[in-house]
């Protein structure tokens, strides 16, 4: 049994969409490979049939993982959320104190994260640092690079 993980409608749909894909399309590629190996003669010595077999032993383990992910998967209902807090799906503007940058991310699950549009995971450092804060808290948090402090300016839904 794997961890409930809360995902916006959108994400979640996302993940039943690459498991039915990876069920089809993948499945399917990888039975025309091991037949056109199969094809290629003597078994016990054909490269490509390994691999071919390698490959669809690798297909069924990331099926089985989206299958536990997508059964463990909760769509997080809005209402219920608590806005005053930075929290998961809440958008967080924070300025660093030390250099006054300012940024903004939402807060997501670990399969939604994606740096580059702005959505950070709530298992990133940044991410736990920052739940729970409220506006004009000041969030620590552990990187790398050291202990970075951030003061949070807005939160929005």
């Amino acid at each position: 049994m794997g961890e409930i993980q809360y995902y916006t409608e959108e994400g979640l749909k996302r993940l039943k969409d690459e498991l039915q894909m990876l069920k089809t399309k993948g499945r399917t590629d990888i039975s025309l490979q091991i037949a056109e190996a199969r094809d290629k003669g003597d078994l016990s010595e054909n490269a490509e049939y390994d691999a071919a077999k390698d490959a669809q032993g690798h297909l069924e383990l990331k099926i089985a993982k989206l299958e536990n992910v997508v059964g463990n998967a909760r769509v997080l209902d809005s209402s219920q959320l608590d806005t005053s807090k930075v929290g998961i799906l809440t958008t967080v503007t924070i300025k660093n104190v030390k250099n006054g940058m300012t940024v903004s991310y939402t807060l997501v699950s670990e399969q939604e994260a994606d740096l580059k549009a702005g959505k950070i995971s709530l298992g990133s450092p940044f991410g736990k640092g920052l739940v729970g804060k409220k506006i004009g808290d000041i969030a620590e948090v552990v990187a790398p690079a050291g202990t970075l402090q951030f003061e949070i300016l807005d939160i929005t839904f």
